[in-house]
């Protein structure tokens, strides 16, 4: 699978379920607000992609393979996404003067 698809949807599924905790959290309560129910969605989908993101790394260090999958699943896809190598995809870059650059 493309490294751009797993990244976006490793970024959606969190907004979506912070959405879907701001819905849960406003049950029963009647804010007017549209900045306090931005700031609240946007705190709650930090929150669990922070939430999740720990466990995952947790998951690593432990070398346990279940609670690395099950939070990466929950973030949208179990693994992060593997970008190839990109060393020597271009010449290093060089000064055109042999010194410092000059100004002016």
């Amino acid at each position: 699978m493309p490294p751009l698809f797993i990244s976006t949807m490793r970024t959606v599924v969190p907004l979506v379920a912070g959405w879907l905790l701001s819905l849960a959290a406003w049950a029963g309560f009647s804010i007017e607000s549209e900045k306090v129910i931005s700031a609240v969605t946007l705190v709650l989908a930090l929150a669990y992609y922070v939430l999740f993101r720990l466990l995952e790394a947790l998951g690593t260090k432990l070398r346990g393979n279940s609670l690395q999958r099950v939070a990466g699943l929950l973030l949208g896809w179990a693994r992060p996404p593997a970008y190839p190598d990109s060393r020597g995809a271009l010449p290093p870059v060089t000064r055109a003067y042999g010194g410092e650059p000059r100004i002016g």
